[in-house]
């Protein structure tokens, strides 16, 4: 499917952006009056298309932290209909590009 392929091509192209695994950040929490907090650098935030604003959804597996920007649920829905109409208009040219 193309769909799949275009994700799987940006996933792709997502993880070529960030560093190999041996370089990655190692951060530590900041003290912020009775908490803790994780600064994120802006590279990050402009990667993830976030901003002081951009609420995150955090969870764990008791293990590992996820934070995952909250989007805005009808700018996902024009992307996705942007991406359909991409996808019906050049079926052919998507396929060749992601092979």
């Amino acid at each position: 499917m193309v769909l799949d392929s275009i994700s799987n091509s940006l996933y792709h192209r997502l993880y070529d952006v960030l560093p190999p695994l041996e370089e990655m950040m190692i951060k530590t929490l900041t003290k912020h009056g009775n908490s803790l907090a994780l600064v994120i650098e802006k590279p990050v935030l402009e990667l993830l298309g976030a901003t002081a604003e951009t609420p995150f959804d955090i969870t764990t597996d008791g293990q590992v932290l996820i934070l995952s920007p909250v989007n805005d649920a009808a700018q996902k829905d024009d992307f996705l209909s942007a991406l359909d109409k991409v996808n019906a208009q050049y079926p052919k040219a998507l396929k060749k590009l992601a092979e």
